[in-house]
């Protein structure tokens, strides 16, 4: 349902991005003039003036047949060795696994962007989504391994969609496919998108943007909108949901260069049984087109044109980021599990020229001692995000770990660290049984989505020795993993430029153009 690569053949790709979904109605308005390019041989257009609402609408639709693999761990394509011991492990625990590969590799202007990665899944045929709930639960409740589903198309969905003009006369019956464009590249505006779905901001809004629209078939048989746009224009109406649009110059260029790495380094991996690459949601990255943009972050994106992150070797540099790294940023593997990527190396986020504080081996004294952190000093920094408190009562505690069938929780214990101080592995007893959770946001999820991994644990009793109250101390917000956003605008306000930012941040990586 949809390519899987980019063509960079004449510079910037288009990038297919999902706007909405599970529609039997959208409407849309040209800020000019408006064309559609109807399916067929010869193609037929239809044209509207500026200003006009046009409606697309479901008439019917078949569903596609989509099937699923548990899919229970992501390596690296580097990773040969980690491949075959986690398939290993997995036979021992009485799971046979089966390797597939996602991504791609592409070679441009004598760069290397190459995001192939192995995924394991369940060694079992295909079946129905729905009907692996039971057997994804069972994997968490044995071997506490958070499952993902690794999606494919068995079957095509369809969809017949007329078009109807401003004064309700249907100007068009199609099938399948219906592209909106704007011949004097006027932004387009579609009415009432969905977002937040899933979060407590969920609503709807008018929103405007950039390329054509392209209506086809969900995997429902219902109307899927997708918006057919210039990577750099995608990243006008990113840029500004990921970073403070008010933030330095050199921040926002810092934060330009790892968004375009990002998304370069995602596609081919999500999405596969849709008929779009992302999304616009946090599964994928926030993206409101037009209505998002911002002068100052568009003006970053343009400084930055056609640029990423690459390491000595000339491949691109997995650019992740987060929040806040509360003073210290860590190592992929402690977040993620895999090989150590030279890029992604956890290291103090001391201000230039200023002493390197107490060592996150010592969390408590690391996060008591005062220090000149980036994410500390910047002007856009929270001291609610930098450091932090969460305090859970034994009632929530138990509820919140029922599903690891420890019962009553008496202890926990973080039994190893990253070199950051988050946790990795945090041992539980209960008097039901013990168990060890493994992995940073699986340890983060497992108490409601704690700010960061970078805590201590602590517990008030009542006279009888059993837990009251559970208390997280920690710092930093997000994984902590490469940059560091609010650290970037302090170095930024500091004097440095993002490529020193960048470099600073993974490990050396240089700056290059690749169209």
């Amino acid at each position: 349902m949809g390519a899987r690569r980019l063509d960079f053949r004449n510079g910037s790709p288009l990038v297919p991005v999902k706007l909405m979904e599970g529609n039997s109605e959208v409407t849309l308005v040209g800020r000019g003039r408006m064309r559609f390019r109807l399916p067929g041989t010869p193609e037929k257009l239809v044209e509207g003036p500026p200003g006009m609402a046009w409606t697309v609408r479901r008439k019917s639709g078949t569903p596609a047949a989509v099937v699923a693999r548990i899919q229970v761990a992501e390596i690296p394509f580097n990773d040969k060795v980690g491949l075959l011991t986690a398939q290993a492990e997995w036979k021992d625990r009485g799971l046979l696994l089966t390797e597939k590969i996602l991504g791609g590799v592409y070679g441009i202007a004598g760069k290397v962007i190459d995001n192939r990665r192995y995924v394991l899944v369940v060694d079992q045929p295909p079946a129905p989504p729905e009907s692996l709930a039971a057997q994804q639960q069972e994997i968490l409740t044995k071997f506490q391994v958070r499952t993902s589903l690794l999606e494919d198309v068995k079957a095509k969905g369809s969809v017949t969609m007329e078009l109807v003009d401003g004064n309700g006369a249907v100007a068009a019956t199609v099938k399948d496919t219906l592209t909106a464009e704007s011949p004097d590249a006027s932004p387009i505006e579609v009415k009432r998108v969905e977002f937040g779905v899933g979060y407590d901001f969920h609503n709807f809004e008018d929103r405007a943007y950039r390329g054509s629209i392209l209506f086809t078939a969900d995997r429902k048989g219902t109307l899927a909108v997708v918006n057919q746009v210039d990577l750099e224009e995608l990243l006008k109406g990113l840029v500004p949901s990921e970073i403070f649009a008010k933030a330095h110059p050199e921040a926002l260029k810092a934060q330009a260069v790892t968004a375009r790495g990002e998304v370069l380094a995602k596609i081919g991996l999500k999405h596969l049984a849709d008929p779009y690459l992302l999304c616009t949601e946090q599964h994928c990255a926030v993206y409101k087109g037009v209505s998002g943009e911002a002068p100052s972050t568009s003006t970053a994106v343009e400084a930055t044109r056609g640029e990423a992150a690459f390491d000595a070797s000339g491949r691109l540099v997995d650019s992740v980021y987060s929040a806040v790294c509360g003073g210290h940023t860590e190592d992929n593997d402690v977040v993620w599990g895999g090989v150590p990527n030279p890029s992604l190396r956890g290291r103090p986020d001391v201000m230039p020229g200023k002493p390197v504080p107490a060592s996150p081996k010592d969390l408590h004294a690391f996060l008591t001692t005062e220090a000149v952190h980036a994410c500390k000093v910047s002007t856009f920094a929270q001291p609610s995000k930098y450091r932090w408190e969460k305090r859970l009562t034994a009632k929530d505690v138990d509820e919140k770990l029922a599903s690891f069938g420890v019962g009553r929780v008496m202890a926990m214990t973080v039994t190893e660290r990253g070199v950051s101080g988050r946790a990795r592995l945090l041992q539980i007893s209960g008097e039901e049984g013990a168990t060890t959770l493994r992995g940073e946001l699986t340890i983060r999820k497992a108490f409601g989505m704690l700010n960061s991994a970078m805590f201590e644990l602590s517990v008030e009793k009542d006279p009888k020795g059993r837990p009251v109250t559970w208390i997280f101390t920690g710092g930093g917000w997000g994984h902590g993993v490469g940059m560091c956003q609010t650290g970037a605008i302090g170095r930024a306000e500091a004097g440095q430029t993002y490529r020193q930012i960048l470099e600073h941040y993974f490990n050396g990586a240089q700056v290059a153009k690749i169209y």
